[in-house]
């Protein structure tokens, strides 16, 4: 943690749940809550993938929110499958909007994660409420039922992936009609690759922004 992190403790649906937030330098433009991981296999939310997407997102200029889902670290309860896992993050959604109501959210996540914020961005799209984008690192096609995500969703996977295949990921995003960045020589937890999902995401997120502001 830096002097740009706050840790915080918010009540789950299982007890409470550690947290932390990440902030920018200035002014935040937006939030960003993202996934860790599957908590069984050494998930947290201090995985290197999970910070990493939380430090592009400070770099973007959002205030990232983590927590470690049940069972993990500090938070209570025990491990429920995605389930409750889901229905955590989005009481970590709601803390958020309250606390910045005027700001987008976007919602990120590693392996596991995917799965957990592809049902979030599925019961928000219900409510007509649904995140401003999607980045799905390591996405995990193929172990959990992933619900469709939208079209501008970012997905990066590597290409050595033993855990999630590519195969698998590819699969999926094909009848969604949705591009995969591919990181040659990656693996599932893309040691000595991080930097490449930093510079995709920023050079993507900036690129819609340089879009829109185009239209």
């Amino acid at each position: 943690m830096n002097k740009n992190s706050e840790k915080f403790t918010l009540a789950g649906g299982a007890g409470q749940m550690e947290g932390l937030l990440d902030w920018p330098a200035g002014t935040p433009r937006g939030i960003a809550l993202v996934a860790h991981p599957h908590p069984l296999y050494g998930g947290t939310m201090d995985n290197k993938v999970a910070q990493t997407l939380a430090r592009t997102f400070v770099a973007l200029g959002y205030v990232a929110a983590r927590i470690n889902f049940r069972g993990v670290g500090a938070s209570e309860g025990v491990h429920d499958h995605g389930h409750g896992e889901t229905d955590d993050m989005e009481i970590l959604y709601h803390h958020m909007r309250e606390r910045f109501p005027d700001l987008p959210v976007a919602l990120s996540g590693f392996s596991f994660g995917t799965f957990v914020q592809s049902k979030l961005q599925e019961r928000l799209s219900a409510i007509g409420t649904p995140a401003e984008r999607l980045v799905l690192v390591g996405s995990a096609a193929g172990k959990w039922q992933l619900a469709d995500v939208p079209a501008d969703t970012i997905l990066i996977h590597g290409e050595h992936d033993d855990t999630i295949t590519l195969q698998a990921v590819l699969d999926w995003a094909r009848p969604q009609d949705i591009p995969v960045i591919v990181i040659p020589g990656a693996d599932h937890f893309f040691h000595r690759k991080l930097g490449h999902i930093k510079n995709w995401v920023i050079a993507l997120w900036q690129g819609q922004k340089d879009t829109a502001e185009a239209d």
